[in-house]
């Protein structure tokens, strides 16, 4: 069977592992029992689940229907404020969310031009991947997907059509002088993509050093690696810093923690970095930096991670509306303790954490995983509440230039805005250019989420 990669990442964050659930059935007064093994058992099992952990246990029905198959009895719980919750059948492959980026390694968008043409960009192109195997380049425009020319019309179902096959053909050329060249044909298959890694670069003017960092997500056991990038940055004496997380997901709370941990000044092991307020079962549990990092079994320590901490009292964020999770958690939860400049677009407004629900008996007897909504978090100050996402301070959008350059690149239009902000204290030329429009991203919710 084919790798899926990290499908938990890309819709939940991990809060704690969760060492055992195997919720007894539901004893309550006209439940009814339904034999072992069955689907109607098995959504008792989700039912009660839901109840215990589900954020929104409150709401959901009070008389549901349990003869649905499972995905469909899940999806009947759901609240409707609730964009992110999901579950998968272990043995089913078929039942995970499936994305462009999760099955071939990459992501675009469609865009308006002021003249009124459509187009559509490489935006991602994660590293060791089948896109970046096949020859994808972040900047490419794509023309055709399968043989179809791509349209504002189409775009949706072109997309929703590439997650049911192994094999995609793209036609793809260069954007010179305001029009595609070069055009060629890729073949992309379905497969795995590595873990990605971390990418940093110095930038200096007038004496002045940034530092640029890019983090495609957050997984457990990155604070090793973070932990040396900030040591290459403080042995160069950066100034000021650059974290791009434009296309993070999410992921670890624990390794968003840790990042967190090594930018600001004035922070202990003792200082609040993070609140979840769960339903009346989970209540309000607080973390501190520490606390938090400690959820990561193989991370390093808080203090160890403060030796080469910046002690800055400004960082700036590259976001998008891509930017999600533990990635938002970032910046909001910098805020109590530092100006965070957010540069771009507005986030995707994911204020919510959880983590799997699974049956741990030995032997196991339902194959379900469950991924509900289990908390809401908030910063040390108590704020929170970003559901239609986080505005930037310097609106910017990347597509306002085309070709798309390399993530890293100074002259890109995200970087050169904070660059500009830095050194010459304005946003950038054309970053604010509205006349380009986003029709379809490729890893927007309806297109990213498999529900």
């Amino acid at each position: 069977m084919k790798k899926y990669i990290n499908f938990q990442l890309l819709l939940l964050v991990s809060v704690f592992m969760l060492s055992c659930v195997s919720c007894s059935r539901n004893d309550d007064e006209g439940v009814p029992s339904f034999p072992d093994g069955s689907r109607e058992s098995v959504n008792l099992w989700v039912q009660d689940s839901m109840k215990r952990y589900y954020y929104w246990a409150e709401q959901m029905p009070a008389k549901p229907d349990y003869h649905l198959p499972v995905k469909d009895f899940f999806k009947s719980l759901l609240s409707s404020q609730d964009r992110f919750s999901f579950a998968v059948d272990t043995k089913d492959p078929s039942s995970y969310p499936r994305s462009v980026r999760n099955m071939y390694g990459f992501d675009y968008a469609v865009i308006q031009l002021p003249d009124g043409r459509v187009v559509t960009t490489v935006k991602l192109v994660m590293k060791n991947s089948p896109a970046f195997n096949s020859g994808l380049e972040r900047g490419m425009m794509i023309t055709k997907i399968n043989g179809k020319v791509i349209t504002a019309a189409n775009a949706e179902q072109l997309t929703s059509s590439i997650k049911d096959q192994t094999v995609i053909e793209l036609t793809v050329g260069k954007w010179v002088n305001n029009t595609v060249t070069d055009e060629k044909e890729i073949k992309v298959y379905y497969g795995y993509s590595f873990e990605q890694p971390l990418e940093s670069k110095i930038f200096e003017k007038n004496g002045k050093k940034t530092g640029y960092l890019y983090i495609y997500d957050f997984p457990d056991g990155m604070t090793q690696a973070l932990n040396q990038k900030f040591a290459a940055f403080k042995a160069a004496g950066i100034q000021q810093l650059i974290i791009d997380i434009r296309y993070n997901y999410g992921g670890s709370v624990a390794s968003a923690a840790a990042l967190c941990s090594l930018i600001p000044s004035g922070i202990s092991s003792a200082s609040p970095f993070i609140i979840y307020k769960g339903n009346k079962n989970g209540g309000e549990v607080k973390r501190t930096f520490a606390e938090q990092i400690q959820y990561d079994p193989n991370s390093l320590d808080f203090n160890t991670l403060r030796a080469n901490a910046l002690g800055l009292n400004k960082v700036y964020i590259l976001a998008s509306n891509s930017t999600a999770s533990a990635s938002e958690i970032v910046i909001n939860n910098l805020k109590p303790y530092m100006q965070v400049i957010q540069v771009g677009d507005v986030t995707l407004g994911k204020d919510m954490a959880g983590f799997i629900v699974e049956d741990k008996r030995k032997p196991k007897k339902i194959s379900w995983q469950l991924h509900p909504v289990i908390y809401k978090v908030f910063n040390a100050n108590g704020e929170g509440a970003y559901g239609n996402g986080i505005n930037p301070q310097i609106a910017a959008s990347e597509y306002a230039s085309l070709p798309l350059l390399p993530l890293g690149d100074q002259e890109e239009t995200l970087i050169s805005s904070a660059l500009n902000h830095i050194y010459l204290k304005s946003a950038g030329k054309n970053a604010l250019d509205k006349s380009v429009k986003i029709l379809f991203q490729s890893d927007t919710p309806s297109a990213a989420i498999g529900k």
